[in-house]
């Protein structure tokens, strides 16, 4: 293909109609509107008929010619290129990480090399970037073919520009977010908390104590056999080598490249099946982190029976797992710790049995770790975490295995504000077990379980079956005060029962209408789209807190931009779901950042009464109105939602209505919660001998 032809091609990036929404900070049916009354607006240059694509020239171009954009953001223009890239997002993110390593490791070269051409850059670029990926990678890395021809200069140029306003890492890391996010169901992502946990539990206390590297610190090496992404690498301190493992080559340079620029260790991956082609055969380690694929059954049962491996025993057909657990400690030196992410079923099947019986006797397996469910993917189903040691030769095993249950601690479907409680309660488990061999017994929550006790005929290893429960409900006197709790709300929801609803005197009176995309024109309100992202450490308000009234439960995701924080009088609205709801902050929920999700208006006090727009927001023709369907949810255009155009002292007499209709319905949800509380307490108090049926 000649230059200038690839140039064109990568030049031209296209945009759906919802990105073009999203750069013009719109909804999509505005983009719709404008294609039919604007004869200019640019003509679809590829997708189909139902889904076409438009230049990002062009659509730029058109919307600040209309002043609908000022500028299109910088990592915006540079997203839409990696995603418009001919050779595909993934080919171009390897492109964008080579020149940002390349910026990071050798900045005044390119300075230098960005002064020339776009066809002499990429001459002049190509034997910079193998010196620098090899100095990082080692030889024989897996990216040396990244093709760099001048077409790709453009995105390399504005990479780099991106990385000037947040950074190299934090550069690549918003690209490689932003694909992953637009491609859900193509990766199976561990969340950074569950992988900061097992990071954690790996080390580097187990390091070796022997002779230290070039900066005075003990060598600790770390593999991770399926690495995916690199998520669980990038989550380990004090590292001096990462050595990363995956069977697709396209995530395995995607982790060598995000490892190169989070830190300074040692890199190497390899891209083939860790079971049946190990890159790193010959390599021992401090540490094996893995969340390896589940329930595979072709994971090379056949050609691999006599594998050294299977030194605790040759797994079954379908006991893949236990083939990853048996390749981690044939990777581990001496005492050295293997974390590894493993379905439920994995601690009780009988087909594995006698492999779980092995791994007790002889001191591998040291805890298992019932996760809450929700940890990781798949959400549903509560995971568990195997924490391995290789066996010194001549030592004593263990006498026991320590079991840990952290359902209790994220009940009510809090994972995310509980998640932090999950993370130290585990890992004080693990240290006080590792220095001493035993940990204060926590029923219900953790225990250390003689092994003798664990090898019967099947060897089942679930938390929960080896942990004695809590007292119910925390006893008889935990039940009584839950018990006049609920007397009092109850009493309370009495008092705020509405009156009897009473018809209009003079009959139903329909006064004149606005919409909330009128009123945010007039400037009567702000609208903003809650994001969930921003700088600072403020708490997030997700859409599950605006159904069930609770306060901020979800963590901040960290990006470059201001966040727009709740304020007292800011409604709420949930986009997605088709439910009539709207919540207004109040003192104890103002200061967090809206969730993705949901929209925040901000009405201005002298015209608009919060608690009016809340309730007239949530009457259920209203919604219906404002909603449209896709194929699995229905979203709601709240643009389009309406309400009455009424003098601010008629809106405040129907606030002080809705006002209290939200009071009466906070006291029966609370009413709820104390009542399912209570019964299940007495439910178990009674079946486990802690209250008396008198």
């Amino acid at each position: 293909m000649p230059e200038e032809n690839a140039a064109a091609e990568v030049t031209a990036a296209e945009v759906t109609a919802a990105e073009v929404a999203r750069l013009a900070g719109v909804g999509r049916a505005a983009v719709s509107n404008w294609r039919r009354r604007h004869a200019d607006f640019p003509k679809p240059v590829g997708g189909t008929e139902t889904s076409p694509s438009f230049s990002l020239d062009e659509v730029e171009h058109w919307l600040r010619a209309q002043g609908k954009l000022a500028e299109v953001p910088l990592r915006e223009r540079v997203w839409q290129q990696i995603a418009a890239h001919p050779g595909g997002a993934v080919v171009a993110l390897v492109q964008a990480g080579g020149a940002l390593l390349v910026v990071r490791d050798r900045p005044a070269d390119w300075l230098e090399l960005t002064a020339v051409s776009d066809a002499r850059m990429a001459t002049l670029l190509r034997p910079v970037l193998d010196q620098v990926l090899g100095a990082r990678l080692g030889p024989g890395h897996a990216l040396a073919e990244i093709p760099l021809r001048p077409a790709a200069v453009p995105l390399l140029r504005a990479a780099a520009e991106l990385a000037a306003e947040l950074g190299a890492r934090q550069a690549f890391e918003f690209l490689l977010g932003r694909h992953l996010d637009a491609n859900p169901r193509q990766y199976t992502l561990t969340p950074d908390g569950l992988a900061a946990l097992m990071a954690a539990l790996a080390g580097p206390s187990g390091a070796s104590t022997g002779s230290t590297g070039a900066a005075g610190a003990a060598p600790f090496k770390v593999l991770d056999p399926a690495c995916g992404t690199g998520t669980l690498l990038r989550a380990v301190r004090g590292a001096t080598a990462l050595y990363a493992q995956d069977s697709a080559p396209e995530l395995a340079a995607l982790a060598a490249l995000r490892l190169a620029l989070n830190g300074t260790p040692q890199v190497r991956a390899a891209a083939a099946d860790s079971l049946r082609a190990d890159a790193f055969a010959q390599d021992t380690v401090d540490a094996v982190l893995c969340h390896p694929p589940f329930n595979e059954r072709a994971w090379g049962h056949e050609e691999l029976a006599y594998d050294p491996r299977w030194e605790y025993g040759f797994p079954a057909r379908t006991e893949s797992e236990l083939a990853w657990v048996q390749h981690a400690l044939a990777h581990l030196r001496e005492g050295g710790t293997a974390v590894l992410l493993m379905p439920p079923a994995v601690a009780a099947r009988r087909s594995g049995r006698r492999i779980r019986a092995d791994l007790l006797r002889r001191g591998a397996l040291r805890a298992v770790v019932a996760l809450p469910a929700g940890a990781a993917p798949p959400y549903g189903i509560p995971l568990h975490l195997w924490v391995l040691r290789r066996p010194a030769p001549h030592a004593a095993p263990p006498a026991g295995l320590l079991l840990i249950d952290t359902a209790a601690l994220a009940a009510d479907d809090r994972l995310r504000s509980a998640w932090p409680a999950v993370h130290e309660a585990v890992q004080d488990a693990w240290s006080a077990y590792d220095r001493t061999g035993s940990v204060a017994r926590a029923p219900g929550v953790s225990r250390v379980v003689p092994v003798i006790e664990l090898l019967d005929d099947d060897v089942d290893l679930t938390p929960a079956r080896h942990l004695p429960p809590p007292t119910a409900g925390g006893g008889p006197a935990e039940l009584t005060a839950v018990r006049e709790r609920l007397g009092e709300t109850l009493g309370r929801a009495a008092r705020l029962t509405p009156p009897a609803a009473a018809a209009p005197a003079g009959g139903t009176v329909r006064p004149p209408m606005t919409t909330v995309g009128e009123l945010a024109r007039a400037g009567a309100l702000e609208l903003h789209t809650g994001t969930g992202g921003g700088t600072g450490s403020a708490p997030v308000l997700t859409e599950q807190d605006v159904y069930t009234g609770s306060g901020p439960s979800g963590t901040l995701a960290p990006t470059a931009d201001e966040p727009v924080l709740t304020a007292p009088g800011d409604v709420l609205v949930p986009l997605v779901g088709g439910a009539a709801i709207a919540r207004v902050v109040d003192e104890a929920t103002a200061g967090a950042v809206p969730g993705r999700g949901l929209a925040l208006l901000r009405p201005d006090k002298d015209a608009l009464d919060p608690w009016f727009l809340a309730g007239f927001l949530r009457g259920t023709a209203n919604t219906r109105r404002a909603s449209s369907h896709a194929s699995t949810a229905t979203r709601l255009d709240v643009r389009r939602l309406r309400l009455p155009r009424l003098p601010l002292a008629q809106q405040q007499g129907y606030g002080l209505r809705f006002q209290a209709l939200a009071e009466f319905e906070d006291a029966l949800r609370l009413a709820g919660r104390l009542g399912e509380q209570l019964v299940q307490g007495f439910h178990d108090g009674l079946s486990d001998g802690t209250v008396t049926p008198e």
